[in-house]
């Protein structure tokens, strides 16, 4: 059977996303039919519609979603019909040689579904990420299913989908933050708040919030910041060391990606700390940094891929965390949309005016 919905829809670079009828075929083996309940709209999604990640028009937007599973392939176990699932983008095959040591959350052959969806006239869909959830339904590879638990709020847990499990995993996955660290993060947009709730979460108690806008660094204070930089008006690296006894964070998070942030990190670390880069970074930029330095400052430069998340771990133990009051995940839900404002959203999140808009199906 094929499913007729409503979806959004860009057919080429810099075309305004549109919602359009798309077909979505019943699940093949490793597949899952999900209906979708929210998706947030990310920084990935604009990306796309502006060609900064292939050129694979039409995208299919959206995938930061949560859903219900509708049905499954013949071979799957893993979920049900019924089961309220996060979706994630790293299906993890339990193979390749990063799984068989395991750490399935760097998995190098995460997959996708087989089957294709397309538009009316046939024309094959290139789906966000591989999920494509500004749409009615959407299918995905069962492995991209994490279940939940179904009390909490789907536009809120949503999240963890895409950024905000970026930026809590860059903090304590990859930077492993301990109880009573000092913690800095440079960049304080959605993933960099994250961070530092991830921090928090974590038990540091030093929490620097670095930007250039006052409003983020507002923002930031309300999900764990302590202190708080607006780095237009002061040298980061002086206040970070000024707010650590003159020592410089265990551990500096890189929200931004850009190579002035970087060093701003690197030097803004206390000795044998921690540098943690989780914001991407364009092809043509280059860092330089003295290697002398790199080797007298020791610790480690770490860069964070999705948070260096395992959904199956990471996202029931974070909507436990939401669900008990230690992880406010609502505060980052800026507004509830629906599928034709996507556009608009587009332009808030450029603007800054949002943390998150949210799709509601």
């Amino acid at each position: 059977m094929v499913h007729k919905v409503q979806a959004v829809v860009v057919r080429q670079k810099n075309a305004p996303a549109t919602v359009e009828t798309i077909l979505v075929p019943d699940p093949g083996p490793g597949e899952a039919l999900v209906d979708i309940i929210t998706c947030g709209v990310c920084h990935t999604d604009l990306h796309y519609q502006q060609g900064g990640i292939n050129d694979d028009f039409p995208f299919l937007l959206g995938h930061e979603a949560t859903g219900v599973v509708s049905a499954v392939g013949p071979d799957v176990t893993s979920v049900a019909p019924g089961d309220r699932v996060i979706l994630n983008w790293r299906a993890v095959c339990g193979e390749c040689r990063a799984c068989r040591r395991g750490q399935g959350q760097y998995c190098f052959n995460t997959h996708n579904a087989t089957q294709k969806m397309t538009l009316e006239d046939g024309t094959v869909l290139s789906p966000a990420l591989g999920i494509g959830a500004f749409a009615e339904k959407t299918l995905v590879a069962a492995g991209q299913c994490t279940k939940v638990d179904p009390a909490a709020d789907p536009a809120a847990v949503g999240l963890l989908g895409c950024g905000i499990m970026a930026g809590i995993g860059a903090a304590m996955n990859t930077g492993n933050v301990r109880q009573g660290d000092s913690v800095a993060v440079i960049g304080c947009g959605g993933v960099g708040i994250a961070a530092i709730a991830g921090a928090k979460l974590a038990g540091a108690t030093t929490i620097i919030a670095v930007d250039i806008d006052s409003r983020k660094t507002a923002l930031a204070t309300g999900l764990g910041a302590t202190h708080t930089i607006n780095s237009k008006d002061e040298d980061p690296v002086e206040a970070i060391r000024a707010l650590t006894g003159g020592n410089g964070a265990d551990v500096v998070i890189d929200a931004v990606g850009r190579p002035e942030t970087y060093r701003q990190a690197f030097y803004a670390r206390d000795l044998a700390g921690t540098v943690v880069l989780v914001g991407v970074p364009t092809p043509e930029m280059t860092l330089e940094l003295p290697l002398l330095d790199v080797f007298g400052r020791g610790g480690a430069l770490k860069s964070s891929w999705y948070g260096d998340c395992l959904p199956s771990r990471d996202f029931p133990m974070l909507v436990s965390h939401y669900l008990n009051g230690a992880l406010d995940l609502d505060a980052f839900v800026t507004e509830r949309i629906s599928l034709e404002q996507v556009q608009e959203a587009f332009q808030k999140m450029h603007e800054g005016t949002v943390l998150r808009s949210v799709v509601e199906l």
